[in-house]
């Protein structure tokens, strides 16, 4: 029994340490290439067992755009986006009278905003792209570390002489597969998200003047070459 303690007590030093050097471990130098180039000695494993091969690995950039619109009917409008989202290979991820949000494969952003832009009158337009390159391979290397010490816990429980033994290995084992699904989690909605471009619109409706509205446009068209000069 005092074996097994140790045991356990030294997996869980183990993986303190491993993610106290996980931020100086991984450091990733970026450039305008597409492709991330390993290093010279690459990114080591906590554990020494294998060098993290990154250069397979793509750059991850989120990528989101926001347009505001004047349109005369929000409904319309929205239908048609809907197609858009649906013609470029997405879907809709949230819709409203006067917001909706999609999402499109990301190598058709450009040109899935351009369609909804002629759906009205711009009033503006922002495009960002936020590169998580460096928090994925995080992910990735504590993923990986994670998994290596739930299998010496597997083993550990497999060699308990008690229920107490058991029992102590077994809240490990559940400390570590909650930690194991939530990254898994974090890093597929990363790849959805590099491989989706968010798009937000926001709708505004074309308020026409009334009776008296077009009165006094008329009006103002009679007399401003009083108060105007070209």
């Amino acid at each position: 029994m005092k074996t097994v303690r140790l045991l356990i007590l030294a997996l869980a030093l183990n993986g303190l340490l491993i993610s106290c050097s996980t931020l100086k471990k991984n450091t990733v130098e970026y450039n305008s290439r597409p492709k991330i180039e390993q290093s010279s000695s690459g990114l080591l494993l906590a554990d020494n067992e294998r060098d993290y091969d990154v250069k397979d690995i793509e750059r991850k950039i989120l990528f989101s755009a926001y347009l505001s619109l004047t349109v005369k009917i929000p409904d319309t409008a929205n239908s048609h986006i809907e197609k858009i989202a649906k013609k470029y290979k997405g879907y809709i991820n949230e819709t409203g009278t006067y917001r909706t949000i999609i999402r499109v494969k990301s190598e058709h952003l450009n040109a899935a905003i351009k369609e909804v832009s002629k759906l009205g009158k711009v009033e503006s337009k922002e495009i960002s792209g936020q590169d998580v390159t460096e928090e994925y391979l995080d992910y990735g290397i504590r993923l990986d570390n994670a998994e290596k010490s739930r299998k010496r816990y597997l083993e550990l429980l497999a060699k308990a002489k008690n229920v107490e033994e058991a029992l102590k290995v077994e809240k490990e084992l559940e400390r570590l597969n909650e930690t194991i699904d939530l990254l898994k989690g974090r890093m597929n909605r990363i790849d959805h998200l590099s491989e989706f471009s968010t798009i937000t619109i926001n709708l505004k409706k074309n308020k026409k003047p009334g009776l008296i509205g077009y009165l006094g446009i008329g009006l103002y068209n009679s007399v401003k070459w009083l108060f105007v000069r070209n």
